[in-house]
C-alpha cells in the first residue's frame, strides 16, 4: 500500500524526467544512489533542550554533467530513482540554458501540487470541525 501511494506520488516527476530525457546532457555517477539514515532531533516548544526523536532513512546521490556542474539530492525514503533524477535537475538547474525548463517543468508543478494538496487536507479538516458552545440556563 505505502509503496504504491509514494510511486503515484513521484509518478508526475518521473514522467516530465522521462519526457525530456532525450535532449537533457547525460549526468555521470559521482556518488549513490545510497540509501542511509538520519538521526532526527527536536526541541520541546522549539526553545528547549534538544532530544533525539528517531531515525529517518533518506537517499542520496551526486551526479556530474558532461560540462562540470554538479548536482546532490537528499530525500527522505528510499526512492533511488527519484533521488538520481532530483540530482540531475539539480545539475541541470545550474545551467543557464536549462534553468528555466526546470523551473516550468519540475519546480512550478510540485509547488502547485503541495498548495493543492495542502487546500484539500484543510477542506477535509473543516468538514469535520465541530464548534462547542455553551448554551445558558435561564435558572441562574
Amino acid at each position: 500500500m505505502l509503496d504504491a501511494l509514494l510511486s503515484s506520488a513521484t509518478q508526475p516527476l518521473t514522467q516530465a524526467y522521462e519526457a525530456l530525457s532525450d535532449t537533457m546532457p547525460q549526468a555521470l555517477p559521482v556518488r549513490g544512489p545510497e540509501i542511509g539514515m538520519v538521526m532526527l532531533r527536536g526541541r520541546i516548544g522549539g526553545g528547549g533542550q534538544p532530544f533525539n526523536l528517531g531515525e529517518a532513512t533518506v537517499t542520496r546521490a551526486t551526479v556530474r554533467l558532461e560540462s562540470g556542474e554538479i548536482g546532490h539530492a537528499v530525500l527522505l525514503g528510499r526512492d533511488m530513482n527519484k533521488a538520481r533524477m532530483v540530482a540531475h535537475l539539480d545539475a541541470l538547474a545550474q545551467r543557464d540554458d536549462w534553468r528555466a525548463t526546470v523551473e516550468t517543468r519540475f519546480v512550478t508543478p510540485a509547488l502547485e501540487a503541495e498548495v493543492e494538496a495542502q487546500r484539500r487536507q484543510t477542506e477535509e479538516v473543516e468538514a469535520t470541525r465541530v464548534d462547542f458552545f455553551t448554551m445558558v440556563r435561564g435558572e441562574d
